[in-house]
């Protein structure tokens, strides 16, 4: 059900996509193969299989990170929850438009989903959680309060909609800034290492420095 994407060297640390709900949003679950803990990153739909698939592979759900509260990247939450009890956090920003249907754009596309328990988190806030340091970078601009997520000690960036390979994301939603999503882009993800590895919201992986050549839009 899942892509393996990364096995960092020097840590058993590895990354599982999987391609989830009505727009094909990317979910990713980053475990310990040393300990077995892991944590999702989004969640677009939590089918069966998926909850399965964590279960029958020993691992320990530990945390929910939300990259921003547009409704492709939610409306799994609650069913996540049911089997899973750990919390979701989101950053400080987004929570008015986690909370509100509107805001997130379900109810422009007929689901009506929201979320009103999400923890907050900081710009420049480092988070533990599965044996790995997370760096919380506020990135604005394909929302207000958008997230990405960087570890340094694997070469990993969860940028949800901020980047895409060769695209960056849309900008014509509420609380959406193109010229917010500009700055993001140039003054917080290009000051990354070339190496570091992008795990997009959407579409395929790619790299900061590949980015840096080919992407028209930086």
């Amino acid at each position: 059900m899942s892509d393996s994407l990364n096995r960092s060297e020097g840590k058993n640390m590895k990354i599982e996509r999987f391609v989830l709900g009505p727009i094909e949003t990317n979910c990713y679950v980053v475990v310990n193969e040393d300990t077995k803990e892991c944590f999702a990153v989004d969640m677009a739909y939590c089918p069966k299989a998926y909850v399965d698939h964590i279960r029958e592979q020993g691992y320990q759900m530990k945390a929910l990170f939300l990259t921003h509260g547009h409704f492709d990247h939610i409306m799994g939450i609650e069913d996540f929850l049911k089997a899973f009890d750990v919390p979701v956090y989101v950053g400080r920003e987004e929570q008015p438009l986690l909370a509100d249907d509107r805001l997130n754009a379900s109810s422009m596309y007929g689901y009506h989903c929201a979320y009103t328990g999400a923890k907050a988190l900081e710009d420049g806030q480092t988070v533990e959680c599965a044996g790995t340091e997370i760096h919380v970078i506020h990135t604005p601009g394909h929302t207000v309060g958008g997230c990405c997520y960087y570890l340094p000690e694997d070469e990993a960036l969860f940028c949800g909609d901020t980047l895409f390979c060769g695209s960056i994301g849309r900008t014509d939603l509420p609380t959406g800034s193109s010229r917010d999503l500009a700055h993001s882009i140039r003054e917080k993800l290009m000051i990354l290492p070339d190496e570091t590895k992008l795990y997009p919201g959407h579409m395929d992986e790619s790299t900061i420095g590949y980015e840096k050549e080919i992407n028209p839009f930086i």
